[in-house]
């Protein structure tokens, strides 16, 4: 990593990445702790609320070391095998968890994913599915995109015959605040289809049975 000045950094879409040095990403922690304790001045909350004294400083671990982990990291390190058994089905994950931020109002996202494909050449430890999501997952989004993320990964990296990713998640910009939605029973589901998961009827059918 370049020994650039923290303000020569480019700014990115928000569900983008871009790696940071740990010195960077100490500085980013820094500023942001600087910014909340700001903001809680504007809400006029006294510094010396004993709950809220250090809130800038766990905010700023927050963002930048969990929510928006995916921002600034490198992809997971992830091992693929051939497909020695020339398996010709169906291999499925589910309820792989799913937390995110909307991008509109840094809201949590929050439900599962589920994973299918169909190998040709390549194969993958389902172990590896959960940290894909999570490495997309970990930034502020909209739902569709994720998932077309998470698909466009696995699609260099696996060239599978059929692969598919449905996502089901609550938007708390939805139940929080807004329309106040029933958290019990608003739910977003979306999917994204490649190859014979696209073109083949039955095959998407059959997927979506077994995950549902």
């Amino acid at each position: 990593m370049s020994n650039r000045l923290f303000d020569e950094i480019p700014s990115f879409d928000a569900n983008a990445n871009q790696e940071l040095s740990k010195e960077e990403l100490l500085e980013m922690r820094m500023r942001l702790e600087q910014k909340f304790r700001e903001i809680q001045q504007i809400l006029k909350i006294d510094p010396n609320d004993p709950n809220s004294t250090d809130t800038p400083e766990r905010m700023a671990k927050m963002y930048v070391n969990e929510l928006l982990e995916g921002r600034f990291n490198k992809p997971p390190k992830l091992t693929v095998f051939p497909n020695r058994s020339k398996v010709n089905d169906l291999v499925i994950s589910k309820g792989i968890k799913v937390m995110s931020l909307c991008s509109h109002h840094w809201q949590p996202i929050s439900g599962y994913a589920a994973i299918g494909y169909i190998p040709k050449d390549k194969v993958i430890g389902l172990s590896k599915l959960t940290r894909v999501t999570e490495y997309f997952a970990k930034r502020a989004q909209i739902q569709e995109e994720l998932g077309e993320q998470i698909v466009d990964f696995l699609q260099d990296l696996l060239e599978p015959k059929a692969l598919g990713v449905v996502i089901r998640a609550k938007h708390y910009c939805m139940i929080a605040r807004g329309v106040s939605a029933d958290e019990s029973h608003s739910e977003m589901v979306t999917s994204v289809m490649r190859g014979r998961l696209l073109s083949d009827l039955n095959l998407r059918q059959e997927f979506l049975r077994l995950i549902d």
